[in-house]
């Protein structure tokens, strides 16, 4: 004899929450869900970085979740019913001095932050592995206008540079990471990314020519690629930009050897 059917109670495979997005992540979303609170339906087994993620906004630039009003991490799984705010960075503590490795297309903005004294990696055709290598093995911040990169999980430091111009770029980067506290403007080659060390007369003599000698006396020189620095007219139009427009402090307020650049 057959007994009466068991009633079965399906479970959804899916979670339903609220999500808000704050500041500049909404720049990232679908214009229907900017700025507002919308309904979205993740995998029971999702956490809060797979569904920010899903939606299109990478972990690097989410500075704080809060769940139901209460802070959470990336890794709290999302619950039907839960109501999550997302958060920009405005400025973000990092290690000091920080160090980057900017993606192919933002060489203006590398060579900004090498002036600047910030170790930073760039290469035109530096390959994604080779940047999430960097990012997990050596702790660098990806500088990148890539926001599918940023969604690595070897990636712990990113920044999505939101400014076309590299000298926008420069200011956003600046004002998230407080690059201002930390400059030692003209300390670092612009083409191999090694500090500088003091010429010797022999090395000047080779390389720079005879109306610089007799202007100049104060050069370094990049143990790289042998270039030769000295404080030439491109040199006081970099301080210029770099005091006037972002705020950095003049050579003369680091160490004498930091102030130089290539003529």
């Amino acid at each position: 004899m057959i007994g009466p059917a068991r009633h079965r109670s399906r479970i959804s495979p899916l979670a339903t929450a609220n999500f808000t997005f704050h500041g500049k992540l909404a720049e990232f979303l679908s214009h229907r869900r900017r700025r507002v609170c919308f309904e979205y339906a993740c995998a029971r087994a999702a956490t809060l970085k797979n569904a920010i993620e899903a939606l299109g906004v990478p972990h690097t630039e989410a500075a704080q979740f809060l769940v139901n009003g209460v802070p959470a991490t990336l890794n709290r799984i999302v619950r039907d019913g839960d109501s999550v705010e997302v958060h920009a960075w405005e400025r973000q503590v990092v290690p000091v001095p920080p160090r980057f490795v900017a993606d192919a297309h933002l060489g203006g903005l590398g060579r900004f932050l090498r002036m600047l004294g910030y170790d930073t990696l760039h290469e035109n055709a530096i390959p994604d592995d080779e940047i999430r290598r960097l990012a997990h093995e050596e702790r660098r911040i990806v500088l990148t206008r890539d926001r599918e990169l940023l969604k690595c999980r070897e990636i712990y430091f990113g920044c999505y540079v939101h400014a076309l111009k590299p000298e926008a770029q420069l200011r956003e980067v600046s004002a998230r990471f407080d690059l201002a506290a930390h400059a030692r403007p003209f300390t670092l080659c612009l083409c191999c990314n090694l500090l500088l060390d003091q010429a010797t007369e022999q090395q000047v003599r080779a390389y720079a020519p005879e109306p610089v000698l007799e202007i100049h006396r104060v050069f370094h020189r990049c143990a790289g690629c042998g270039r030769i620095y000295w404080e030439g007219s491109h040199f006081a139009r970099m301080r210029a930009v770099l005091q006037d427009k972002f705020g950095f402090p003049p050579p003369s307020a680091t160490p004498p050897q930091a102030a130089r650049m290539v003529e």
